[in-house]
């Protein structure tokens, strides 16, 4: 699976924007997906996550109620909508794919990975 991030930007803060995450490959459905990020200095962290089978989805405790993550299978694409931007969520953001059973919060869980893209926020 190839993985290429798109939508990232510069918004003030309390703004939105909507990152996809295309893939190539005709088994995406069937990969666990994840948007993970890394701001300057800091390790990169997980952010939100879509199971294949069920749709179920998961999010770090500082994104619940802001973003939301969806799949659209059919277009082998991947979204994150993200509201009520803070300056804190400045980062790269990264779509990741995974083939595990369960939902990996850590980067690690992830084989493949798209090459990020910018989200800034200013105060």
């Amino acid at each position: 699976v190839q993985l290429q991030a798109s939508g990232g930007g510069l918004v003030q803060a309390g703004g939105s924007l909507r990152l996809s995450c295309a893939a190539s490959g005709r088994t995406f459905s069937t990969y666990n997906m994840g948007w993970f990020r890394q701001a300057p200095g800091k390790e990169r962290e997980f952010v939100a996550a879509t199971r294949w089978s069920s749709g179920s989805t998961y999010y770090t405790d500082s994104v619940k109620g802001r973003f939301t993550i969806s799949r659209d299978n059919a277009k082998n694409t991947m979204y994150l909508q993200m509201n009520s931007l803070k300056p804190e969520d400045t980062a790269v953001y990264y779509c990741a794919a995974s083939g595990s059973l369960a939902i990996p919060v850590v980067p690690g869980g992830y084989a493949y990975w798209g090459q990020g893209t910018q989200v800034t926020v200013s105060s």
